[in-house]
């Protein structure tokens, strides 16, 4: 098979659980941009909007509308993304999980809170990669920050909107550090980035994000969730997952099956 990525690549995601791709994806940045557009013209019902306390730009947020728009097909089952995502995950199959399209647009005074992302997900996943490809040049002063390998502490957070509201108020996880005020504390791994460059991570890494400042730049991003070998479907009574997938029926403990998280590899 074609290598995409190189040993040391490989190395640094398993490491840091993080690792950065210059220009993966440069072919696909007019496609996903079209597609975001579309989707933000026909959000789904849930989608969410945040905005500052100024009352600033919007901070839109939609997933798993991969179905709806032949742009975002097209990148998923087209692209190398699911072979970078087999070589970053050492997994034989590639699954879908879910698309997740994030918008900051100028001067928004949301910050993406610092959070894993596998505690809010129905899964149960010892392989997983977030490429998150932005659309429009980010600085670093407003690019997604991780904390290099917190994603081998053996802990899962509690989950919050990105308003900061808890997504389950009683779901028994602790809360997650205060690192923005102590960051000395933490290795703290980040870069800027231009369209087609990509951020690959686990869904165990935290990782956050500053408020988009610029008074003139929006911040356009497409993520891509991946899930590799022994991938299995977790439901927990009373507790809300995002995404929600309420059409879902798999038992728990049963492989992650079904046209809404269809094989790649």
């Amino acid at each position: 098979m074609t290598r995409h990525l190189d040993d040391q690549t490989i190395a640094e995601y398993r490491e840091k659980g993080v690792t950065v791709l210059r220009g993966v994806f440069s072919d696909w940045v007019e496609t996903l941009r079209s597609g975001i557009a579309a989707n933000m013209d026909d959000p789904a019902p849930n989608a969410r909007v945040y905005t500052g306390e100024n009352g600033g730009g919007r901070f839109f947020v939609d997933y798993c509308n991969w179905a709806r728009f032949e742009d975002y097909r097209a990148f998923i089952f087209e692209s190398n993304a699911a072979a970078i995502g087999a070589e970053l995950m050492d997994s034989r199959s590639v699954q879908l999980f879910h698309e997740h399209v994030l918008v900051k647009e100028a001067a928004t005074g949301v910050p993406t809170p610092w959070h894993q992302d596998a505690p809010y997900y129905c899964v149960d996943a010892a392989k997983t990669v977030s490429i998150w490809v932005p659309l429009d040049p980010v600085p670093r002063e407003t690019t997604l920050e991780f904390v290099s390998g917190s994603h081998e502490w053996g802990k899962f957070y509690r989950p919050q909107r990105f308003n900061a509201e808890p997504l389950n108020e009683n779901d028994g996880l602790e809360e997650i550090p205060d690192i923005n005020g102590n960051r000395g504390d933490y290795d703290i791994v980040a870069w800027a980035l231009e369209p087609g460059d990509a951020v690959a991570f686990d869904y165990r890494t935290i990782h956050g994000a500053p408020a988009n400042t610029s008074a003139t730049q929006q911040r356009r991003a497409f993520s891509l969730r991946l899930v590799g070998d022994g991938t299995r479907f977790r439901r927990t009574e009373g507790i809300v997952t995002s995404p929600p997938f309420p059409g879902v029926t798999l038992a728990h403990g049963v492989p992650l099956a079904g046209d809404e998280f269809p094989v790649l590899i």
